[in-house]
């Protein structure tokens, strides 16, 4: 194909190259860039497109890897690696973003309200935090699923009404 009818092609499938890119950024900014990169991209590997096959899935799917490997650069620079000598960052509280003490509740506090649960609420959701899984508690209470994972919701909201002043 000639350099220019592959221009002229290109850019007849601008409009709907916007339109997929605003479909996966959902950001008008963001969809512009991914247009530029893709037809920059396509116009760079032009001599890569091979005749009598589908020109507009081609650029598709310029786009489309486009996006996935800007996402996945994206995520893998989110990741944050504590290099300290004992973890310090990664055993912080997530939460909390190093609040004072007064601030939260203790660990009494909260064990103290799970304490005071019903017996029939204390021993699930005791078991849930403890690591067990929902059929692991069932079989060992002799419950129905159902009924395990009800208490621990139960008890659960127990604790996030108690504790709502918390935030």
């Amino acid at each position: 194909m000639a350099t220019v009818e592959f221009q002229t092609r290109l850019m007849s499938l601008q409009a709907n190259l916007l339109n997929f890119a605003y479909m996966l950024t959902s950001n008008r900014d963001d969809a512009h860039d991914l247009v530029q990169d893709t037809t920059l991209k396509a116009l760079d590997n032009a001599d890569k497109y091979v005749e009598n096959t589908n020109f507009k899935g081609w650029v598709f799917t310029i786009m489309r890897n486009i996006f996935i490997n800007n996402y996945r650069r994206v995520m893998r620079n989110a990741t944050v690696v504590d290099q300290t000598e004992d973890l310090y960052h990664l055993n912080l509280s997530q939460d909390s973003g190093i609040d004072s003490p007064e601030e939260s509740y203790s660990v009494q506090e909260i064990t103290a309200a799970i304490n005071e649960f019903p017996e029939k609420y204390r021993i699930p959701f005791s078991m849930h935090v403890a690591g067990y899984k929902y059929n692991e508690i069932a079989d060992e209470t002799g419950l129905p699923l159902g009924t395990v994972k009800s208490r621990i919701f139960f008890a659960r909201q127990q604790l996030q009404t108690r504790f709502a002043d918390y935030r």
